[in-house]
Protein backbone atom coordinates (compact mmCIF):
# COMPACT_ATOMS: atom_id res chain seq x y z
CA UNK A 1 0.00 0.00 0.00
CA UNK A 2 1.11 3.45 -0.93
CA UNK A 3 1.84 5.61 1.95
CA UNK A 4 2.91 9.59 2.15
CA UNK A 5 5.52 10.56 3.91
CA UNK A 6 6.01 14.42 4.84
CA UNK A 7 10.01 15.31 4.77
CA UNK A 8 10.68 18.14 6.16
CA UNK A 9 14.04 19.72 5.41
CA UNK A 10 15.16 20.01 1.56
CA UNK A 11 18.51 19.55 2.90
CA UNK A 12 20.90 16.01 1.60
CA UNK A 13 19.23 14.21 4.16
CA UNK A 14 15.83 15.17 3.16
CA UNK A 15 16.56 15.06 -0.41
CA UNK A 16 18.31 11.73 0.22
CA UNK A 17 15.82 10.08 2.05
CA UNK A 18 12.73 11.23 -0.86
CA UNK A 19 14.71 9.67 -3.42
CA UNK A 20 14.71 6.04 -0.87
CA UNK A 21 11.01 6.21 0.52
CA UNK A 22 9.96 6.69 -3.40
CA UNK A 23 12.47 3.53 -4.00
CA UNK A 24 10.48 1.98 -1.72
CA UNK A 25 6.87 2.78 -3.63
CA UNK A 26 5.61 5.08 -0.86
CA UNK A 27 5.21 8.98 -2.37
CA UNK A 28 7.35 11.76 -0.70
CA UNK A 29 6.26 15.01 0.33
CA UNK A 30 9.19 16.80 0.39
CA UNK A 31 9.34 20.58 2.01
CA UNK A 32 12.03 23.41 2.24
CA UNK A 33 11.81 26.75 3.51
CA UNK A 34 14.60 28.27 1.26
CA UNK A 35 14.25 28.95 -2.08
CA UNK A 36 16.14 26.21 -3.19
CA UNK A 37 17.07 22.97 -2.23
CA UNK A 38 20.35 21.86 -0.94
CA UNK A 39 19.79 23.23 2.61
CA UNK A 40 23.70 24.71 3.89
CA UNK A 41 25.45 22.21 1.20
CA UNK A 42 23.68 24.76 -1.38
CA UNK A 43 25.55 27.73 -0.01
CA UNK A 44 28.96 25.47 0.20
CA UNK A 45 32.00 25.89 -2.60
CA UNK A 46 33.59 22.57 -1.57
CA UNK A 47 33.91 19.62 0.14
CA UNK A 48 36.89 18.23 2.39
CA UNK A 49 38.57 16.36 2.07
CA UNK A 50 39.35 16.14 -1.75
CA UNK A 51 37.79 19.80 -2.82
CA UNK A 52 34.63 18.01 -4.57
CA UNK A 53 32.43 20.80 -5.74
CA UNK A 54 29.06 21.04 -3.73
CA UNK A 55 27.77 21.77 -6.96
CA UNK A 56 28.45 18.76 -8.45
CA UNK A 57 27.30 16.60 -5.23
CA UNK A 58 23.86 19.00 -5.19
CA UNK A 59 23.14 18.15 -8.96
CA UNK A 60 24.06 14.31 -8.83
CA UNK A 61 21.42 14.39 -5.39
CA UNK A 62 18.49 16.07 -7.24
CA UNK A 63 18.98 14.54 -10.81
CA UNK A 64 16.25 12.19 -10.38
CA UNK A 65 13.65 13.60 -8.40
CA UNK A 66 10.42 12.13 -10.44
CA UNK A 67 7.90 10.67 -8.38
CA UNK A 68 8.77 13.23 -5.45
CA UNK A 69 6.35 15.87 -4.52
CA UNK A 70 8.41 19.08 -3.49
CA UNK A 71 8.29 22.15 -2.38
CA UNK A 72 10.65 25.38 -1.60
CA UNK A 73 9.74 28.31 -0.10
CA UNK A 74 7.61 26.34 2.07
CA UNK A 75 7.85 25.93 5.92
CA UNK A 76 5.33 24.20 8.27
CA UNK A 77 2.72 25.71 10.04
CA UNK A 78 1.35 23.00 12.54
CA UNK A 79 1.24 19.50 12.55
CA UNK A 80 -1.47 17.50 14.51
CA UNK A 81 -2.23 13.77 15.20
CA UNK A 82 -5.15 12.37 13.54
CA UNK A 83 -5.92 8.75 14.31
CA UNK A 84 -3.33 7.25 12.80
CA UNK A 85 -2.41 9.81 10.19
CA UNK A 86 -0.62 13.62 11.07
CA UNK A 87 -2.44 16.54 9.15
CA UNK A 88 0.42 19.13 8.48
CA UNK A 89 -0.56 22.52 7.32
CA UNK A 90 1.79 24.34 5.16
CA UNK A 91 2.65 28.40 4.58
CA UNK A 92 1.69 28.29 0.99
CA UNK A 93 -1.88 27.40 2.45
CA UNK A 94 -1.67 23.02 1.35
CA UNK A 95 -2.82 20.91 3.92
CA UNK A 96 -1.42 17.12 3.64
CA UNK A 97 -2.13 13.87 5.81
CA UNK A 98 0.61 11.97 6.22
CA UNK A 99 1.59 8.22 7.62
CA UNK A 100 5.07 9.64 8.95
CA UNK A 101 6.71 12.36 9.06
CA UNK A 102 10.41 12.28 8.78
CA UNK A 103 12.43 15.80 10.11
CA UNK A 104 15.90 16.65 8.54
CA UNK A 105 15.41 19.66 9.54
CA UNK A 106 19.49 19.99 9.66
CA UNK A 107 21.51 22.87 11.94
CA UNK A 108 22.08 26.53 12.50
CA UNK A 109 25.37 28.01 12.56
CA UNK A 110 26.28 29.26 15.70
CA UNK A 111 26.12 33.11 15.48
CA UNK A 112 29.42 34.55 15.45
CA UNK A 113 28.49 38.00 16.84
CA UNK A 114 28.01 36.53 20.28
CA UNK A 115 31.55 36.32 20.48
CA UNK A 116 32.17 39.57 20.73
CA UNK A 117 35.98 39.19 21.93
CA UNK A 118 36.50 38.55 18.51
CA UNK A 119 34.96 41.38 16.24
CA UNK A 120 32.52 40.30 14.14
CA UNK A 121 30.11 42.60 13.17
CA UNK A 122 32.23 45.08 14.83
CA UNK A 123 35.35 45.10 12.46
CA UNK A 124 35.14 44.82 9.18
CA UNK A 125 37.53 42.63 8.21
CA UNK A 126 36.22 39.88 10.56
CA UNK A 127 34.30 37.42 8.37
CA UNK A 128 32.81 33.70 9.12
CA UNK A 129 33.25 29.99 7.06
CA UNK A 130 29.66 31.12 5.39
CA UNK A 131 31.06 34.41 4.53
CA UNK A 132 33.98 33.28 2.77
CA UNK A 133 32.32 29.83 1.27
CA UNK A 134 30.06 33.29 -0.64
CA UNK A 135 33.21 34.85 -1.37
CA UNK A 136 34.35 31.77 -2.96
CA UNK A 137 31.42 30.82 -5.05
CA UNK A 138 31.14 34.73 -6.32
CA UNK A 139 34.60 36.15 -5.82
CA UNK A 140 32.33 39.00 -4.45
CA UNK A 141 33.30 40.55 -0.73
CA UNK A 142 33.99 43.91 -0.30
CA UNK A 143 35.84 42.91 3.45
CA UNK A 144 38.31 40.67 1.47
CA UNK A 145 40.98 42.92 -0.38
CA UNK A 146 44.38 40.83 -1.40
CA UNK A 147 44.86 39.69 2.12
CA UNK A 148 48.58 39.37 3.16
CA UNK A 149 48.05 37.50 6.39
CA UNK A 150 45.15 35.59 6.98
CA UNK A 151 43.82 33.83 10.50
CA UNK A 152 41.42 31.33 11.39
CA UNK A 153 40.00 30.62 14.30
CA UNK A 154 38.72 27.15 15.31
CA UNK A 155 35.53 26.63 17.38
CA UNK A 156 33.70 29.10 17.51
CA UNK A 157 30.31 28.32 19.87
CA UNK A 158 31.77 25.02 19.89
CA UNK A 159 33.27 22.75 23.05
CA UNK A 160 32.13 26.69 24.85
CA UNK A 161 30.24 26.16 27.90
CA UNK A 162 29.78 29.74 27.91
CA UNK A 163 28.17 30.03 24.54
CA UNK A 164 25.79 26.82 25.70
CA UNK A 165 27.44 24.73 23.01
CA UNK A 166 29.46 22.16 24.57
CA UNK A 167 29.62 20.13 21.84
CA UNK A 168 32.13 19.35 19.23
CA UNK A 169 30.68 20.75 15.38
CA UNK A 170 32.94 17.88 14.08
CA UNK A 171 33.49 19.29 10.56
CA UNK A 172 35.06 22.68 11.64
CA UNK A 173 38.84 21.43 12.15
CA UNK A 174 38.42 19.90 8.42
CA UNK A 175 36.90 22.90 6.88
CA UNK A 176 39.25 25.94 8.47
CA UNK A 177 42.17 23.66 6.75
CA UNK A 178 40.36 23.33 3.34
CA UNK A 179 39.27 26.83 3.33
CA UNK A 180 43.09 27.88 4.68
CA UNK A 181 44.56 25.93 1.34
CA UNK A 182 41.92 27.66 -0.56
CA UNK A 183 43.32 30.82 0.62
CA UNK A 184 46.32 30.17 -0.08
CA UNK A 185 45.68 28.98 -3.69
CA UNK A 186 44.36 32.59 -4.46
CA UNK A 187 46.70 34.43 -2.98
CA UNK A 188 49.96 32.25 -3.12
CA UNK A 189 51.92 35.29 -0.84
CA UNK A 190 49.58 35.10 2.13
CA UNK A 191 50.53 33.80 5.77
CA UNK A 192 48.16 32.12 7.03
CA UNK A 193 47.16 31.20 10.22
CA UNK A 194 44.62 28.17 11.96
CA UNK A 195 44.51 28.68 15.86
CA UNK A 196 43.08 25.50 17.25
CA UNK A 197 42.24 23.64 20.78
CA UNK A 198 42.60 20.54 19.35
CA UNK A 199 42.47 19.00 15.44
CA UNK A 200 40.05 16.77 15.30
CA UNK A 201 40.57 15.40 11.87
CA UNK A 202 39.10 11.77 12.12
CA UNK A 203 37.46 10.87 8.72
CA UNK A 204 39.80 9.01 6.20
CA UNK A 205 42.18 11.21 4.30
CA UNK A 206 41.50 14.48 6.61
CA UNK A 207 44.95 14.10 7.96
CA UNK A 208 46.12 14.13 4.36
CA UNK A 209 44.42 17.17 3.79
CA UNK A 210 46.43 18.71 7.42
CA UNK A 211 49.71 17.34 6.38
CA UNK A 212 49.49 18.65 2.85
CA UNK A 213 48.68 21.62 4.54
CA UNK A 214 51.24 22.45 5.91
CA UNK A 215 54.01 20.53 3.61
CA UNK A 216 52.48 22.43 0.01
CA UNK A 217 51.01 25.41 1.39
CA UNK A 218 52.98 26.32 4.42
CA UNK A 219 50.11 26.90 6.60
CA UNK A 220 51.20 27.65 10.19
CA UNK A 221 49.17 26.21 12.95
CA UNK A 222 48.99 27.69 16.45
CA UNK A 223 47.56 25.75 19.43
CA UNK A 224 45.58 27.57 21.95
CA UNK A 225 42.71 30.12 21.99
CA UNK A 226 42.61 33.73 20.50
CA UNK A 227 41.83 35.77 23.26
CA UNK A 228 41.14 39.16 21.79
CA UNK A 229 40.79 41.40 18.58
CA UNK A 230 40.99 44.87 18.19
CA UNK A 231 41.70 47.17 15.34
CA UNK A 232 44.97 49.34 14.89
CA UNK A 233 44.59 52.72 13.69
CA UNK A 234 44.94 51.84 9.96
CA UNK A 235 42.05 49.24 9.96
CA UNK A 236 44.34 46.12 10.27
CA UNK A 237 43.12 43.54 12.43
CA UNK A 238 45.39 43.39 16.00
CA UNK A 239 45.13 39.26 17.27
CA UNK A 240 46.30 38.37 20.44
CA UNK A 241 46.49 34.38 21.13
CA UNK A 242 48.90 32.76 23.17
CA UNK A 243 50.59 29.10 21.50
CA UNK A 244 50.76 26.81 24.25
CA UNK A 245 52.81 24.50 22.90
CA UNK A 246 55.28 26.88 22.75
CA UNK A 247 54.24 28.36 25.98
CA UNK A 248 54.34 32.24 24.91
CA UNK A 249 51.52 35.31 24.36
CA UNK A 250 51.33 35.98 20.49
CA UNK A 251 50.70 39.27 18.77
CA UNK A 252 50.06 38.84 14.89
CA UNK A 253 49.01 42.14 12.50
CA UNK A 254 46.29 40.94 10.11
CA UNK A 255 44.57 41.75 7.23
CA UNK A 256 41.65 39.07 7.70
CA UNK A 257 40.14 37.02 10.19
CA UNK A 258 37.93 34.01 9.57
CA UNK A 259 35.87 32.66 12.25
CA UNK A 260 34.55 28.83 12.13
CA UNK A 261 31.25 28.92 13.28
CA UNK A 262 30.12 25.78 14.60
CA UNK A 263 26.99 23.55 14.18
CA UNK A 264 23.95 24.47 16.73
CA UNK A 265 20.97 23.43 17.03
CA UNK A 266 17.99 24.42 13.93
CA UNK A 267 16.45 27.60 15.55
CA UNK A 268 12.96 25.83 15.22
CA UNK A 269 13.59 22.79 17.19
CA UNK A 270 11.22 24.07 20.22
CA UNK A 271 8.75 25.09 18.10
CA UNK A 272 8.49 21.09 16.08
CA UNK A 273 9.15 19.62 19.33
CA UNK A 274 5.91 21.45 20.75
CA UNK A 275 3.98 20.77 17.72
CA UNK A 276 5.14 17.13 17.90
CA UNK A 277 6.46 15.56 21.22
CA UNK A 278 9.77 14.96 20.26
CA UNK A 279 12.47 14.90 23.07
CA UNK A 280 15.22 17.44 22.77
CA UNK A 281 18.22 16.82 24.50
CA UNK A 282 20.06 19.52 27.12
CA UNK A 283 22.11 20.64 23.78
CA UNK A 284 19.21 21.59 21.74
CA UNK A 285 19.31 18.83 19.58
CA UNK A 286 16.43 16.06 18.75
CA UNK A 287 16.88 13.15 20.95
CA UNK A 288 16.44 9.61 18.98
CA UNK A 289 14.67 6.67 20.65
CA UNK A 290 18.00 5.26 20.74
CA UNK A 291 21.54 6.56 20.40
CA UNK A 292 22.95 2.94 19.22
CA UNK A 293 20.06 1.02 18.08
CA UNK A 294 17.32 3.33 17.08
CA UNK A 295 18.78 6.40 15.62
CA UNK A 296 16.04 7.54 13.35
CA UNK A 297 13.55 7.28 15.30
CA UNK A 298 11.94 9.85 17.43
CA UNK A 299 10.11 9.10 20.90
CA UNK A 300 6.80 9.90 18.69
CA UNK A 301 5.17 7.16 17.04
CA UNK A 302 5.73 7.53 12.97
CA UNK A 303 8.03 10.48 13.28
CA UNK A 304 11.57 9.74 12.26
CA UNK A 305 14.91 11.71 12.46
CA UNK A 306 17.70 12.01 9.87
CA UNK A 307 20.77 13.91 9.72
CA UNK A 308 22.20 16.83 11.28
CA UNK A 309 18.89 17.08 13.35
CA UNK A 310 19.90 15.29 16.36
CA UNK A 311 23.82 16.72 16.12
CA UNK A 312 26.51 17.37 14.25
CA UNK A 313 27.51 15.24 10.95
CA UNK A 314 29.69 15.08 7.58
CA UNK A 315 27.80 14.86 4.83
CA UNK A 316 28.62 10.80 4.17
CA UNK A 317 26.96 10.33 7.81
CA UNK A 318 24.19 12.68 6.95
CA UNK A 319 23.60 10.43 3.66
CA UNK A 320 23.69 7.39 5.67
CA UNK A 321 21.04 8.51 7.86
CA UNK A 322 19.22 9.25 5.55
CA UNK A 323 19.07 5.68 3.69
CA UNK A 324 18.77 4.15 7.45
CA UNK A 325 15.67 6.22 8.01
CA UNK A 326 13.53 5.47 4.39
CA UNK A 327 14.40 1.88 5.32
CA UNK A 328 12.84 2.03 9.07
CA UNK A 329 9.99 4.00 7.86
CA UNK A 330 8.92 0.99 5.17
CA UNK A 331 9.50 -1.07 7.91
CA UNK A 332 7.07 0.76 10.25
CA UNK A 333 4.59 0.91 7.12
CA UNK A 334 5.24 -3.09 6.97
CA UNK A 335 4.55 -3.84 10.92
CA UNK A 336 1.51 -1.38 10.74
CA UNK A 337 0.25 -4.04 7.89
CA UNK A 338 0.83 -6.94 9.64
Amino acid sequence: MKRNVLIIGGGPAGIEAARRIRDYGHTPILIEKEARLGGHLAKWHKLFPDGESTEEVLTALTSDMEGIKWFTDTAIVSINRLKHLYVAIFSNGITVQADAILFATGFSLFPAEKKEEYGYGIYNNVVTNADLEHFFNTGNDPRIKDPKVIGFVHCVGSRDEKAGNRQCSKVCCATAVKQACEMKERYPDASIYCFYMDLRMFGRKYEDLYLNAQRKYGIFFVRGRVSEVSEDIEGRLVVKAEDTLAGKPLRITMDLLVLMAGMSPCIENPEIASMTGIHMGEDGFFMPRDLMLRPVESHSKGIFLAGAVTGPKTIPETLNEARAAAMAIDNYFKQKAE
